[in-house]
């Protein structure tokens, strides 16, 4: 995006709107280029439906509108989901509320719990804390640029050109303060991992799980992957009584913030 690299001597009509902003004003003016591309797609399916209806002795009058159709539609599905995606860093929607029901919707049924917005004891505030019988979970937020590469190269994180160290021991230490307090309020003994929900970006890992970064000790995902996350890398074996007992805890101790 414009005004993104701290190396690229910036261009003046880029300055003072934000990559947000421009971001917009490009897809705006992309529009017809959208059409016309999506023109011939249609064409394309079409002749493709034509071709299914001589092959197998269908109708030419159905197939070639139906044909095009499906072409179009499908255009149109993959423009919009490359748009929606970028729904987060533009703000228009909101990555705590989506994350959080991702995780209800593919957690609950398996035993966890998910409490929303906490503040841990002299660290940062989080947007989820999970807790299920694979083991306790931190959960945050945070939304880049479609075009921000996100990777590990070495045992470091990356995002772009930018370290990532702080980000990950943000996390890192919110994750063993909420160990060490809730080990001691439960009397269960407790580790708890952290991960960040990627809203936006691109997770680069060469051979690795798709859509999932690990560096310096935080797990990072896009939110349709976190319950995935959560529910591979949980081993920790509590049962119904210690999820009840850590859950009540974690309300009692941490102030909630939204």
């Amino acid at each position: 995006m414009p005004g993104k690299s701290i190396y690229v001597e910036q261009d003046e009509k880029f300055q003072g709107s934000s990559p947000q902003w421009w971001y917009e004003q490009f897809w705006i003016e992309a529009r017809p280029s959208r059409v016309r591309r999506r023109r011939w797609i249609a064409g394309v399916g079409a002749v493709a439906g034509l071709l299914l209806a001589m092959r197998f002795a269908l109708s030419p009058v159905l197939m070639a509108p139906l044909g095009a159709a499906v072409a179009a539609g499908g255009d149109l599905l993959l423009v919009w989901w490359d748009h929606e995606s970028t729904a987060v860093w533009r703000g228009k929607r909101r990555g705590e509320v989506r994350t959080g029901k991702l995780l209800r919707r593919g957690l609950r049924r398996r035993g966890y719990n998910v409490l929303d917005g906490r503040a841990v004891p002299g660290e940062t505030s989080i947007d989820h804390l999970v807790i299920g019988p694979g083991g306790v979970w931190l959960v945050d937020n945070e939304a880049w640029g479609p075009d921000v590469y996100i990777a590990r190269y070495g045992d470091k994180l990356f995002f772009e050109e930018k370290s990532g160290s702080s980000v990950a021991k943000g996390l890192t230490d919110a994750a063993a303060t909420m160990s060490e307090l809730l080990s001691r309020e439960s009397g269960v003994e407790v580790t708890v991992r952290p991960l960040l929900a990627v809203h936006g970006g691109k997770l680069f890992t060469p051979g690795g799980p798709r859509g999932v970064v690990v560096a310096e000790g935080l797990i990072l995902a896009y939110p349709r992957v976190a319950p995935r996350v959560v529910l591979a890398g949980g081993d920790a074996g509590y049962d119904a009584r210690q999820v009840e007992t850590l859950t009540r805890t974690a309300a009692r101790i941490l102030r909630r913030v939204f």
